[in-house]
């Protein structure tokens, strides 16, 4: 099964507010980088899994898990005059952004922190959350990844 890791600004979207959302599910909007527009369009599945990671906090790092619902779908935020997301590039006709649905699975015991995962770099290999400069907010993880990551909590 794949496996992916998902950021998010707690101030923009918490794993508190996955939780709270109607059935648990929510859309993933506002991707605007093209290799992780390409992920959730052509690669993310239906119970794929997620971490859930929260960025730009003091601790920042794996807070949960979810799920992801949908197969890709066009990202409609971007034609959405005056949204945040707003792309007038992009149009229903020729969507240039995707997006997918996820679905709260759980709270991990503790945050897992980019700081305390950098101390497992040998460990998790070419993990892309620890590349230098990596700001994507959608990135894949491998299988062996998920596992040992999951054995830290």
């Amino acid at each position: 099964m794949p496996y992916w890791l998902m950021k998010s600004e707690p101030e923009a979207f918490s794993l508190d507010a996955l939780a709270a959302a109607p059935a648990q599910t929510t859309h993933w909007d506002g991707v605007r980088n093209y290799q992780a527009r390409n992920w959730m369009r052509d690669r993310m599945r239906p119970g794929d899994g997620v971490f859930f990671y929260h960025s730009n906090t003091a601790q920042p790092g794996i807070v949960g898990l979810a799920e992801v619902t949908s197969p890709g779908y066009p990202d409609h935020t971007a034609w959405t005059p005056g949204h945040v997301h707003e792309d007038p590039k992009s149009t229903p006709a020729q969507p240039l952004w995707y997006m997918v649905d996820i679905r709260y699975v759980r709270h991990l015991r503790r945050t897992i922190s980019l700081t305390e995962l950098k101390t497992h770099a040998g460990a998790l290999g070419d993990f892309p959350l620890l590349r230098r400069g990596n700001r994507l907010s959608v990135m894949p993880v491998g299988d062996a990844q998920w596992t040992y990551i999951l054995g830290l909590e």
